[in-house]
């Protein structure tokens, strides 16, 4: 899934581990993922968090979308911080499935707090890669 998906390959995210309905994914901040304030662009805490709900979502067999997220943003991010992304699945039917997802820097404080819901389609996936 990883090598389909330029976006977070250009977020130079490494998955770092992957189980059924969970997913982990590390990222290092870069310049220019800055804002002008010279704080991370909260679209890239975002980003990384929906990654990590996409990766664990799709683990299942079957294609998965998101249809809901929210994302809140305890502590601000810096340049050069490592972000942890651990995306957990917290209940899951037929068709939805809703995950969590926290994110950490190197000091493993809490920067976010993502919530995401996604739809199960009827459509097999291959398995994640």
């Amino acid at each position: 899934m990883l090598q389909r998906d330029a976006f977070s390959r250009w977020l130079a995210l490494e998955v770092v581990a992957l189980a059924p309905g969970a997913c982990t994914v590390r990222m290092t901040v870069r310049d220019e993922m800055l804002n002008g304030f010279g704080v991370c662009h909260g679209g890239v805490t975002f980003s990384l968090a929906d990654s990590a709900l996409a990766f664990a979502s799709n683990t299942h067999g079957r294609v998965t979308m998101s249809v809901e997220n929210s994302i809140s943003y305890p502590a601000s991010v810096r340049g050069g911080d490592v972000l942890t992304a651990v995306a957990t699945e917290e209940t899951a039917g037929r068709r939805l499935a809703f995950y969590r997802v926290n994110v950490t820097n190197q000091r493993d404080e809490t920067v976010a707090l993502f919530r995401g819901t996604v739809y199960r389609t009827d459509q097999e996936s291959g398995p994640p890669t």
